[in-house]
């Protein structure tokens, strides 16, 4: 398979390891580097994109990418107030998209989790739920998408919230989620519901980005070839 890299940071790099590892070619790597080169005519090289890039290029690159017929897989978070508009675009261009605000397979497993936990907990008002997410100190958005994700799962199922806030908050109606910007962490989320007796708490932390590579590369093998709007329950068949 033939893959664009649009961003090439450390996860770009690692992603390109791990590609590379299971015979796959790295067709064109995009950084702020060398913008000069993201043209169409180096674009359609490419089978799929693996865009992994600050919110404010996103949406740009993957309309680009979608007029090209290159689909893209993509990570970035920051970016989903338009979220609307990307998978519009991308169904009239009759191309995919495969979003997820985390790849690696520990975190969608703790995904589901979070869901059941949430559900679990949902007569149990005397528990207030709180998140908690800490990552490196170069992570741009906060709170982390992969946050979100979760509040957003728990809110859903639990059904005593009506949104969330970053911060923590004493109002019985909002989520609060803290952000941790600290050192060089790769990603630590933890769930924790407590009462005036005692708490009840599940954490994921990651060890390195290599889970991250590794779920973002799977995902471009799933996705080509494809069209349509495309996640990690698709391609961990959660629903199935």
């Amino acid at each position: 398979m033939k893959i664009a890299l649009i961003g090439y940071g450390r996860m770009g790099q690692e992603i390109e390891k791990i590609a590379l590892s299971r015979g796959h070619e790295i067709v064109l790597i995009i950084d702020v580097d060398n913008l000069e080169d993201f043209t169409s005519e180096n674009l359609k090289e490419a089978e799929v994109a693996i865009a992994f890039t600050i919110p404010d290029s996103a949406v740009g690159v993957f309309k680009k990418c979608f007029d090209c017929g290159v689909p893209v897989i993509s990570g970035t978070t920051g970016w989903l107030d338009q979220w609307e508009e990307v998978t519009n675009y991308c169904t009239q261009k009759g191309s995919a998209f495969f979003y997820a605000s985390n790849f690696s397979m520990g975190v969608n497993l703790f995904f589901e989790l979070n869901k059941k936990l949430a559900r679990y907990m949902k007569p149990f008002n005397q528990y207030k739920a709180s998140i908690t997410e800490v990552h490196h100190t170069r992570k741009l958005d906060s709170p982390s998408g992969t946050a979100i994700s979760i509040a957003e799962d728990l809110i859903g199922e639990r059904g005593n919230y009506t949104g969330w806030v970053n911060e923590l908050t004493d109002d019985e109606k909002k989520l609060g989620i803290v952000s941790v910007r600290e050192g060089d962490v790769p990603g630590i989320h933890t769930i924790k519901y407590e009462s005036d007796v005692d708490f009840i708490e599940i954490t994921h932390s990651s060890k390195n980005r290599s889970g991250l590579a590794f779920g973002a590369v799977l995902a471009a093998e799933f996705t080509a070839g494809k069209t349509g709007i495309l996640s990690m329950k698709d391609l961990l068949k959660f629903d199935e």
